[in-house]
């Protein structure tokens, strides 16, 4: 199955990422496409855990909100929210944590506040919601995104979650955080890695079709390319029609709710 979207290159390649002992903690929207799309695959083990207290969900189509009562429906259990962030999240029980961004800089570090002064700002945005947190406490953190000059910047206009900082250990040296923080950025474009040492963000991949070129004048600073450039495979047939019946569920459900 050759045809395939961008967007569905990224979901699919961020699902990759995934393993069946991963206790996920998922963002709506293309985190949970892509962790949804991991359980019903390679990884039908994985415990998903969403921001609203549900623990083990797996849903049949995608919610379209923390709340969505798919969620609950069907959990293995449900716990307030002070629980889930006291001790799941911030206890060092959640291996993985899959966040979005408005913005990014060459250290992970990730804007969802604000475009512009944030006392003036052009644009305000939906806030951290539970992302800071999630940024500090999780073991790993991958992050999905478009790839654009807009949202890979220089600089970000406002830190909302912390990613390696000013690079190297600050994130350790001058926040005093414990976890990797951001190991994986994908986009539909490509797929980052933090540099070793410096922990700037590196291509590790591009996607089928994208060139250095195209990947290059997508990014507000000068991207590194690492020297075993990959490509990433392309999506297999039993991942493409998952992601597909997936959308196609979605659709349909919240048709008939609407």
């Amino acid at each position: 199955m050759s045809d395939f979207t961008p967007q569905e290159m990224m979901t699919i390649a961020a699902a990759r990422a995934l393993s069946n002992d991963d206790v996920c903690f998922v963002g709506i929207g293309a985190p949970s496409a892509a962790c949804n799309v991991a359980r019903l695959t390679h990884a039908p083990d994985i415990t998903l855990i969403y921001e609203s207290g549900t623990i083990g969900t797996a849903p049949d189509v995608l919610p379209l909100s923390i709340g969505d009562g798919q969620l609950c429906d069907t959990a293995l259990t449900t716990v307030s929210v002070p629980e889930m962030f006291r001790y799941w999240l911030q206890g060092g029980r959640i291996s993985v944590g899959f966040l979005g961004a408005a913005q990014i800089d060459r250290f992970a570090n990730i804007n969802t506040t604000v475009i512009g002064d944030y006392a003036d700002p052009k644009v305000r945005l939906p806030g951290g919601g539970g992302a800071p947190e999630i940024a500090t406490s999780c073991g790993r953190i991958f992050i999905t995104m478009k790839q654009s000059t807009r949202g890979f910047v220089e600089k970000i206009d406002f830190v909302t979650s912390l990613g390696h900082g000013a690079g190297g250990s600050d994130r350790l040296d001058t926040y005093g955080v414990e976890t990797e923080g951001p190991t994986l950025v994908i986009t539909d474009m490509a797929v980052w890695k933090p540099g070793p040492e410096t922990k700037e963000l590196t291509v590790a991949a591009l996607h089928p079709g994208v060139s250095r070129q195209a990947l290059a004048e997508s990014c507000g600073w000068e991207a590194k390319f690492a020297d075993d450039l990959e490509e990433t495979p392309p999506p297999s047939e039993l991942e493409l029609t998952t992601l597909r019946e997936l959308h196609a569920r979605t659709k349909a459900a919240h048709s008939r709710a609407a």
